[in-house]
């Protein structure tokens, strides 16, 4: 059977599928690794839900900072988004990618853990500068640390101020509320990728959401 006669008898790939997959794709590194692809979809499809968008078309459209790889011009996503269905199926890669866009669109099981963000190896490249580093990280595992990062910290702490008078004496009592150190965490490491969530103490205390 040739491949035009494969191609014209393989079932299309779902739309959904198709750009989650290559969105996925083109997020992970060049090693290829399953658990890291899997990761990338759970995630881009969790977001998607979180911020309420029906479909990864409409997720790209109003969320175009979220991943980069739809509009830079990333050699992978282009890859992908340039292969035909019967292409993608018979590239293992791209394969393993579609396998894992249908799983997250399933609700299958998430190997990121429960993460909401991720970083490559730029996390490390611009240490110094980095959003996540100035914010202050955490690793909850060792393995987690790929890239032998230094955890980093930024200490806020909040109080309340209450003006007392005792025998007509006024005073300012200062209480700490609460404090945190740092903002992500870590909950897995896969390939090239580092995938974080938020501190639950921020979280709890700052009333911030968990997808932003």
């Amino acid at each position: 059977m040739n491949e035009k006669t494969t191609e014209t008898n393989q079932k299309p790939i779902d739309p959904e599928v198709r750009l989650l997959a290559a969105i996925a794709y083109g997020e992970s590194s060049t090693q290829n690794n399953a658990d890291e692809m899997y990761a990338l979809a759970s995630i881009l499809k969790r977001q998607r839900d979180a911020r309420r968008y029906s479909s990864m078309a409409e997720f790209v459209r109003g969320e175009s900072s979220f991943s980069y790889v739809v509009g830079d011009g990333n050699p992978r996503f282009q890859k992908f988004k340039g292969a035909t269905d019967a292409q993608v199926l018979i590239d293992p890669a791209m394969k393993v990618a579609v396998a894992a866009a249908e799983n997250a669109l399933a609700n299958g099981p998430d190997r990121s853990n429960g993460a909401w963000f991720w970083d490559g190896a730029d996390i490390k490249k611009n240490y110094e500068t980095h959003f996540k580093v100035k914010n202050g990280i955490r690793f909850t595992h060792s393995s987690h640390n790929i890239y032998s990062l230094k955890e980093s910290s930024k200490l806020v702490i909040k109080y309340k101020t209450t003006k007392k008078t005792v025998d007509g004496k006024s005073s300012i009592q200062k209480e700490e509320i609460y404090r945190y150190d740092h903002i992500y965490q870590s909950t897995a490491a896969h390939g090239g990728t580092i995938f974080w969530k938020q501190n639950p103490d921020y979280l709890k205390y700052t009333k911030a959401k968990e997808h932003k």
